[in-house]
């Protein structure tokens, strides 16, 4: 029976990867418009037709509320239907950006914001923590920092299918970079950190009751401490980065363009504080707010980024109920 439920869940892993897989050759036949528009499709999709319990919409609605208190529900509804185009474009252009990104072409597809400070701190002989958050199209900044000569160790989750898995490590290290799983991975981070690598990590995600509560959009969010940990430990440079997708204009370029950009660089040897942690960590997640409120249609918000409630807010809340 258990040698029955391992072989079902292959299969089921097998036809998921061929599914992705047929849906990946798709992408790259049609043209960009026709992928461009096919998103648009979904994501009316998911907000017009689809029972909201599936797509999360209460979720992202309530976040968004918290973030901007003055959108009307509207507003929300607008933003939510573009977070979701934006994120079937992300799929697309993940897909596609092998093909589509050289460095004889990059002027046609990027352009960079605070390119000196990010330069001079990637030349700095020391480790630089490259932070971002679910926002714009992540996959893209690394893929461009690699295609540049930059390499990084990415640290991110290993997902549940193995095949799906693998073409992602391929399509994430195929301009230079490492994959470090966040489970099990810890050893290749600190190999990489004592020979000055850079790291690459999302810091948006939600860390729990014993993470560094900050504000992010004026509300509490737990955010890891070990972040900023290990940049004081390893004497490295935080930098604040992302990369958001520009205003289509297919008769000027015959892809999307991109801005990539550097929001804030912490140096840690420079850091006065009491409390140090604390300091670099409202420092990142201020400059990430900052950043998401200029495109805030390219944020993931159906992810919980307020779920954990600091303890004395909770206790409080307890006695009043």
């Amino acid at each position: 029976m258990k040698g029955l439920t391992v072989n079902m869940k292959k299969l089921r892993w097998l036809l998921e990867y061929v599914v992705f897989r047929v849906l990946t050759c798709l992408i790259g036949i049609v043209s960009v418009k026709q992928s461009v528009q096919f998103a648009k499709f979904l994501g009316w999709s998911f907000v017009h037709l689809l029972p909201r319990k599936w797509t999360r919409y209460e979720v992202a609605a309530s976040n968004l509320k918290t973030a901007f208190p003055d959108f009307s529900e509207r507003d929300v509804e607008v933003t939510i239907e573009k977070m979701w185009v934006h994120l079937f474009r992300l799929v697309a252009e993940t897909v596609q950006f092998p093909r589509k990104l050289h460095l004889e072409n990059y002027r046609e597809i990027m352009s960079f914001r605070n390119r000196g400070e990010a330069a001079q701190a990637l030349n700095s002989g020391r480790p630089v923590f490259m932070l971002s958050g679910h926002f714009g199209n992540w996959e893209a900044t690394t893929a461009t920092f690699g295609t540049f000569g930059f390499p990084m160790g990415i640290v991110a989750r290993k997902l549940d299918n193995p095949y799906l898995h693998r073409w992602f490590v391929r399509t994430r290290e195929v301009t230079g970079h490492r994959l470090l799983l966040k489970s099990g991975g810890w050893d290749g981070i600190t190999d990489l950190l004592s020979a000055r690598g850079n790291l690459g990590l999302l810091c948006d995600q939600d860390a729990g009751r014993r993470g560094v509560f900050v504000d992010f959009f004026g509300k509490p969010a737990s955010t890891f401490r070990s972040i900023a940990l290990m940049a004081i430990e390893n004497d490295a440079i935080v930098l604040l980065g992302y990369g958001v997708r520009q205003p289509d204009n297919f008769d000027e370029c015959r892809w999307v363009r991109y801005e990539v950009g550097c929001e804030i660089v912490i140096d840690t040897k420079t850091i006065q504080s009491d409390d140090e942690v604390r300091s670099i960590t409202e420092q990142y997640s201020q400059a990430l707010e900052a950043a998401v409120r200029r495109y805030p249609e390219q944020y993931f918000w159906v992810h919980r980024r307020w779920k954990s409630i600091p303890r004395k807010k909770k206790r409080n809340k307890e006695k009043a109920a």
